[in-house]
């Protein structure tokens, strides 16, 4: 029965053996595939990043170029505010030598009337 018994016991721990052979496989394969989704999430969150950087280079880039645009609308806008003003000074001063004009006219018409 002791015979039986070690061989019992023989079998057990061989198979004891295989069982932590096997878990420690398990165990290694695990790490393996964790640190494959760790190199491919640090490569996600990466390219996500860079896309991130050239959206946001792309955006100034666009910005700057939209201020540029209301900067010559500006001066634009504030020459042709410039040039009605000189435009109606002028209006005003020939609309002046025109009633001076016909103001005279009318002096000598009325001379030669006379």
């Amino acid at each position: 029965q002791l015979h039986l018994t070690m061989s019992e016991k023989n079998e057990l721990t061989k198979s004891l053996e295989m069982v932590q052979k096997e878990l420690q496989e398990k165990e290694s394969e695990m790490k393996r595939e964790i640190s494959e989704y760790r190199d491919r999430l640090l490569q996600a969150e990466k390219e996500h990043q860079d896309a991130l950087t050239e959206a946001n280079r792309k955006n100034e880039v666009e910005i700057e170029a939209c201020q540029d645009k209301m900067n010559l609308l500006e001066h634009f806008i504030s020459s042709q505010k410039l040039e009605i003003e000189h435009l109606k000074s002028n209006k005003e001063e020939l609309n002046n030598s025109l009633k001076e004009a016909n103001l005279t006219l009318g002096e000598l018409l009325k001379t030669k009337v006379r």
